[in-house]
């Protein structure tokens, strides 16, 4: 049975005006990303992208399904984009990668469901999809992905005029037995460095300030295109190929006033070449995106991690003395498969001893095509609950000190409105604030004292 009243076929659009396309993105900022080019296609061939949903011809629901919580907020935006019965309504993103015959069985209302490979091609999708004549949804959903973006796709960004998302490798290797990324979006395939640099070097001279390099796996950027003959792939600058490193370096020089912050690396793939090149290259934040995901040896098997606690430990001491000044953001999953008191004791003692600048909780989400999801010793919600505060009152208790360590200190910042900014510490989104007591230009770099903290966000004013 529909959930939602059935529209009207055939919707025409005016002559008289281009047609209209609105936005729904949900999810991470790499489909963040792959909205920004359906726009940006969309524009392309003739479409006016629209923020007011009320005026649009076409609404597009970009959907994610990582997670439960994920996938339930995907299919309530889409129910609620229907409450516009004469808009074409589109699916896209994870949810409609994974789910492509579910979701359209489940929902005949939606005029067509695109997958990943097909973002590219949005503006030509949209325009047969305002030409349907019929209320019979159609699916163009490749069932491998192997689409990639080049420097010169069109994107329309939905970010603010001083920062952006870069996005420089798609897909991912990894076995993680949560996860279900690799089957949605394909193995890893990488850009060029010529690609990612041409890309860069148009956003800075368009003004933008800070550039978010982001994949699945940033660490494993070139990886892929290594000769094989070669020898064992390790993550080391050995003139094999393209890496991160000489990426970075790249990016470094290009001239102009910005930042370069480095997202979703995995701990498995760094090395000190890498550290070595964050170091020497000013340009890029001292800032590292590192998810963990536990640190107990039980779990970190169980997870498929493709690493240890020891190398971790070594690895974020070698980072800290490698890099001055930097801030570690880690993320833990808390109620896996499995975990026993120990296993999350071990946890919280790892989290106050090292005392992570950044750092988020999960619960886990059982996946059912995942190998996670088929494991025996599954957690009642209560018990994740618990753990999940738990971790979290003990992190901001240590956000808390940081944050008041800070005071006195001179900062340079990013200020995102006039009286809020971000420290090269903060990534957008997902990180502190910093609250300034008086109006600063948005857009631009300004140092300030810090004078106090409110838990996670410094308080501050502009100097100089």
């Amino acid at each position: 049975m529909s959930l939602v009243a059935e529209k009207p076929a055939g919707l025409t659009v005016p002559p008289s005006r281009p047609p209209k396309v609105g936005m729904i993105s949900l999810g991470c900022a790499k489909n963040l990303v792959d909205a920004e080019i359906m726009l940006g296609g969309a524009a392309t061939g003739g479409f006016e992208v629209t923020a007011d949903a009320g005026e649009a011809d076409i609404i597009v629901v970009n959907t994610c399904g990582f997670i439960d919580s994920a996938k339930q907020e995907s299919i309530e935006a889409i129910l609620e984009a229907r409450r516009h019965p004469d808009q074409k309504l589109i699916v896209s993103g994870c949810l409609a990668q994974r789910y492509r015959e579910e979701l359209a069985r489940e929902l005949p209302e939606v005029d067509a469901f695109i997958g990943l490979d097909q973002i590219a091609t949005a503006g030509e999708i949209f325009r047969e999809v305002l030409a349907k004549k019929t209320s019979t949804p159609f699916t163009l959903i490749s069932r491998r992905s192997e689409y990639i973006p080049d420097y010169d796709t069109p994107r329309f960004r939905l970010t603010p005029a001083h920062t952006t998302y870069v996005k420089i490798a798609e897909g991912c290797n990894h076995p993680c037995s949560f996860c279900v990324i690799p089957q949605m979006r394909g193995r890893h395939r990488s850009r060029t460095i010529d690609s990612v640099t041409q890309e860069v070097r148009h956003l800075v001279a368009e003004g933008v300030k800070e550039i978010n390099l982001i994949s699945q796996d940033t660490t494993y950027f070139g990886m892929d295109q290594w000769d094989e003959k070669a020898g064992p792939r390790q993550p080391v600058d050995s003139g094999r190929g393209p890496t991160l490193v000489r990426l970075l370096d790249e990016l470094a020089g290009i001239e102009g006033e910005f930042w370069i912050r480095l997202l979703y690396t995995h701990p498995a793939h760094w090395s000190d070449e890498l550290i070595a090149a964050i170091a020497r290259n000013p340009k890029v934040a001292r800032y590292v995106d590192m998810p963990l995901q536990h640190i107990h040896t039980d779990m970190l098997a169980s997870m498929r991690r493709e690493t240890s606690r020891e190398h971790i430990e070594n690895l974020i001491v070698r980072l800290r003395e490698g890099i001055p000044g930097l801030a570690i953001r880690t993320t833990f999953i808390v109620g896996f498969p499995g975990e026993t008191e120990e296993h999350f004791a071990s946890l919280l003692e790892f989290i106050e001893r090292v005392r992570f600048e950044r750092l988020g909780i999960f619960k886990y989400s059982q996946e059912e095509s995942s190998r996670a999801g088929k494991m025996e010793g599954q957690l009642p919600e209560k018990i994740k609950n618990q753990r999940y505060r738990a971790a979290m009152k003990l992190q901001q208790r240590i956000a808390a000190e940081l944050a008041e360590s800070q005071r006195g200190k001179i900062l340079r910042v990013l200020v995102e409105q006039p009286r809020i900014a971000r420290s090269e510490h903060d990534a957008p989104e997902v990180d502190c604030r910093v609250i300034l007591s008086r109006k600063s230009p948005v857009g631009e770099f300004i140092n300030v004292r810090a004078t106090g903290a409110q838990v996670y966000d410094l308080l501050a004013e502009p100097v100089g």
